[in-house]
């Protein structure tokens, strides 16, 4: 039975890219709005995105943050891993840079996101717990490959590091 993950990721610039790794059917989702959905929640303000991101990581074992050029600069993102992890949640990073867009054009690979957020009452960087992948491949076929025939792993590895976190 796949896990349920939420999937966190800079929507405006790796939306295409993120639905590539969705669409892979080895793990289950939130359901994903389309821009104009997600347009809308934003229009409503900070309290209905923490809302929705309350709601979306219910019932969730993981959030898998799909990294891009600028994932680490965004503070949904953020807002998000941090939440995921106070949950109790696995936390993991997934390259996705190398992925193509709809522009059949990669990305630079983006700042590890987890440098950005503390644990132990601001002492300690996530980074040093939640692990960032990079997925192996020449071109974008041989990264969704590795991301395809590895997600399963690494999910149940960030699972099993956030169960022997000790804070």
């Amino acid at each position: 039975m796949a896990r349920k993950v939420f999937f966190s990721f800079h929507f405006s610039n790796d939306y295409w890219r993120t639905q590539q790794v969705r669409n892979m059917g080895s793990v289950e989702g939130q359901s994903l709005y389309t821009p104009n959905a997600w347009e809308e929640v934003k229009k409503k303000g900070a309290a209905e995105i923490e809302k929705w991101i309350d709601d979306n990581l219910e019932g969730k074992s993981c959030v898998v943050v799909l990294v891009g050029s600028e994932t680490a600069t965004r503070p949904w993102v953020l807002t998000e891993i941090a939440k995921g992890w106070n949950a109790g949640k696995g936390v993991l990073g997934i390259r996705i840079n190398d992925l193509l867009d709809s522009n059949q054009k990669s990305s630079t690979a983006g700042k590890n996101p987890f440098d950005e957020v503390t644990v132990k009452k601001g002492t300690e960087k996530l980074s040093k717990y939640a692990k960032l992948k990079t997925p192996s491949g020449a071109d974008s076929k041989a990264v969704y490959a590795s991301i395809q025939a590895n997600i399963e792993a690494w999910i149940e590895e960030a699972i099993q590091i956030r169960k022997d976190y000790k804070p």
